[in-house]
């Protein structure tokens, strides 16, 4: 039986989302782990990442197409995805950990998370009364955590990279169970019609447009950091200390700085209530792009000095992505709020697959130094998107008025 009250009901979900969001990082975490019992090219450790991207952009696409998080029970849609995610997800200790099979299976994982991120967005969208911002804020914090659940796993059960896996596995069942406890608020939607042209209002409305486009900007800069965070301090700490005491302080500062993160989610959609969207968005991509361009420059440096930047570094990346399916939520036609959610992390996920797979070209051409430089690029054109939404007539329409 779901819970009546928002907070309840949103204490569910959210934790619904940790434990679910758990999978996404589960294989890339232990990749420092895992190079040492077998031999991986710079294009399967990648891949690990970039396997769930992909199936995440195909089982959005999908969803979008077929407008699934508005014509299917939320909550239901939530369980059976997590459910074969987890399951997946533990197949992995089944096979041999270079085979072509591990991605498939991550592939699998990512799509059944296009049936989590995104439902559970439109689930806590459906409680917002004047607080919209602050409601998906919460949620991307738990998902924020949820991502860096494996680092802290993998940091703290030094035994065998195979605890991680299993872990986050029984963590995604959890998640299934919990989200049966999450209610819906009265604004949410079920049972729309199916209109094949539906998605193309994401590109139709120029308000929309832009919006979305400050969305591709941050998701340019944010995996790619993410998934390769973890082997630049790994890389890092070897210069300055012994690889035993490198390898634990890597994988728990990678999972401090993803971590921060939900932090830096929670204020952001506290201020973007108040103050507006379009601001708060800019200076976070400011910020987050000003440490993608100097983070490389504490490389083999002191780790506290380095750790410090990466910690502001995780604070500012994710602090904007909230505000983007907020955006949306507010601009679009409300019984399609699920399906443009939906298309806009399916685009932004389809580009992180690119920036995934340019870090290694770019460590190569650049060093560490410079190598997450080119991800402000990503940043630089959100912040201009969002300036022009923030001018748009259409933008009274957020928060409140408060652009």
């Amino acid at each position: 039986m779901p819970f009546r009250t928002k907070g309840a009901s949103l204490a569910a979900l959210a934790f619904a989302e940790v434990a679910a969001m758990s999978l996404w990082f589960s294989a890339s975490a232990v990749m420092p782990a895992l190079r040492e019992e077998v031999a991986l090219s710079a294009f399967q450790q990648s891949a690990f990442t970039s396997a769930v991207q992909a199936g995440f952009v195909a089982g959005s696409l999908t969803s979008a197409a077929l407008a699934l998080a508005d014509r299917i029970d939320p909550r239901l849609f939530f369980t059976v995805s997590a459910l074969v995610a987890a399951t997946a997800n533990a197949l992995i200790l089944a096979v041999d950990p270079t085979s072509p099979v591990v991605l498939v299976l991550r592939f699998i994982t990512g799509a059944c998370i296009a049936g989590i991120y995104p439902v559970g967005m439109k689930i806590a969208a459906s409680w917002a009364k004047g607080d919209l911002g602050l409601l998906v804020g919460l949620l991307v914090a738990a998902l924020t955590f949820g991502s860096a659940m494996p680092h802290l796993v993998n940091g703290l059960i030094l035994v065998d990279w195979r605890w991680t896996i299993a872990v986050t596995s029984l963590l995604a069942v959890g998640s299934a169970v919990a989200i049966r406890f999450a209610g819906s608020g009265p604004l949410m939607t079920v049972g729309a019609r199916f209109d094949p042209g539906a998605a193309l209002w994401a590109w139709k409305l120029p308000a929309l447009r832009l919006a979305n486009f400050g969305y591709f900007g941050h998701m340019w800069e944010l995996y790619a950091a993410w998934a390769w965070l973890g082997v630049f301090l790994d890389a890092s700490f070897r210069l300055v200390m012994d690889e035993g005491a490198a390898v634990t302080w890597a994988r728990l500062a990678t999972f401090a700085t993803i971590a921060a993160g939900a932090a830096g989610a929670f204020a952001a959609g506290v201020l973007a209530d108040k103050v507006g969207r379009t601001m708060v968005t800019s200076v976070a991509m400011a910020v987050s792009g000003l440490c993608s361009l100097t983070v490389g420059l504490f490389f083999g440096g002191p780790p506290i000095l380095l750790i410090a930047v990466c910690l502001l570094w995780g604070v500012s990346i994710i602090a904007d992505s909230a505000q983007f399916s907020a955006s949306v939520a507010e601009l679009s036609n409300r019984y399609l709020v699920g399906t443009m959610i939906t298309l806009q992390t399916a685009i932004g996920f389809l580009l992180t697959l690119i920036s995934i797979h340019l870090m290694p070209v770019f460590v190569d051409l650049l060093g560490w130094t410079w190598a997450f430089a080119p991800l402000a690029l990503g940043p630089a054109f959100g912040i201009w998107a969002m300036l022009k939404l923030r001018a748009h007539p259409d933008s009274v329409k957020l928060a409140g008025g408060r652009r």
